[in-house]
């Protein structure tokens, strides 16, 4: 019975070393997406380290029911325990930060835009401060984030490439960091020349007080990386991502608890058993008649 209680822990241990895999494969994918796109350094270190330690504790449980040692299961769970509270804090930390902002439909476009005044809380100032911004707005500009905006047309007369025309690009599914650092909003009324590239209309009226119309520049190394709208589609991006995170680590949190659970009542009848066991032994020699007596 001791060794059946001592198999369920390590059967429990070995699952939970498998749910430490997507929450460690989740931080992973924030932090490649963090090199391409977002440039946001500090969203998949708490996934990464909640998904390391629960790998290491689960290990840890693992070795302990294989050899039996009551303290290292103890320990275990002890520690899984406050691995659960922390993942739970991140999930609510995660929507909790994000429950704002979203992208607004503009007229004859399919792409959204972003502004940063949709947005607040904590996240949006960590963005939106200087010293911070000048890292991320660094890190999208040598990643040439802008790049893939470039998207050549042949020409139906002639075959050959030219720049897409303006209808084409505004029927395009733009990424927020694209809409957003990209281009000019909307709303400054530039006239397209191509996706990286526009030029003041003067004969269209502006929208007052939009100071991001001022920050945009044709060079291509600083378009609107300091627009405020840029900041927006950065938000986007961190809350796109944070939400299907978040949305994976509450199925996880679930099967976490579960197996939490399970351990817990699997180490409580191994404890039983094995205090049992020598009082009912102890009881079985006394109570055993001598073979030598009259």
């Amino acid at each position: 019975m001791l060794r059946g209680g001592t198999s369920l822990l390590g059967i429990v241990n070995f699952v939970t070393f498998l749910i430490s895999i997507p929450i460690l494969g989740g931080g992973i994918w924030l932090a490649s997406r963090a090199n391409s796109t977002d440039c946001i350094r500090f969203l998949q270190w708490p996934i990464i380290g909640i998904g390391l330690a629960v790998m290491v504790v689960s290990l840890m449980g693992f070795a302990g029911a294989c050899y039996r040692q009551t303290w290292l299961l103890r320990l275990y769970l002890f520690a899984m325990f406050f691995i659960v509270v922390a993942l739970l804090f991140f999930i609510v930390f995660a929507f909790a930060v994000t429950d704002r902002g979203d992208g607004q439909v503009v007229m004859n476009r399919r792409f959204l835009e972003y502004q940063l005044s949709d947005y607040n809380g904590w996240l949006k100032d960590r963005v939106a401060d200087p010293a911070y911004w000048s890292t991320i707005s660094a890190c999208l500009r040598d990643g040439h984030a802008c790049a893939a905006m470039r998207r050549p047309a042949r020409n139906p007369n002639t075959g050959m490439l030219m720049t897409e025309p303006p209808d084409m690009f505004y029927a395009r599914d733009l990424s927020p960091i694209q809409s957003g650092c990209c281009k000019p909003p909307t709303s400054c009324a530039f006239s397209y020349q191509n996706e990286t590239y526009w030029t003041p209309n003067p004969g269209v009226p502006t929208v007052v007080n939009d100071a991001d119309c001022s920050k945009w520049s044709n060079d291509q190394q600083t378009l609107c990386f300091q627009c405020d709208s840029c900041k927006a589609g950065v938000l986007a991006g961190i809350k796109k991502s944070w939400r299907k995170v978040a949305i994976l680590n509450i199925v996880v949190l679930i099967i976490l608890v579960v197996v939490y659970v399970a351990g817990c009542a699997a180490f409580r009848n191994a404890r039983r058993i094995e205090n049992d066991e020598p009082f009912g032994m102890a009881r079985m020699t006394k109570t055993q008649p001598s073979r030598f007596q009259f």
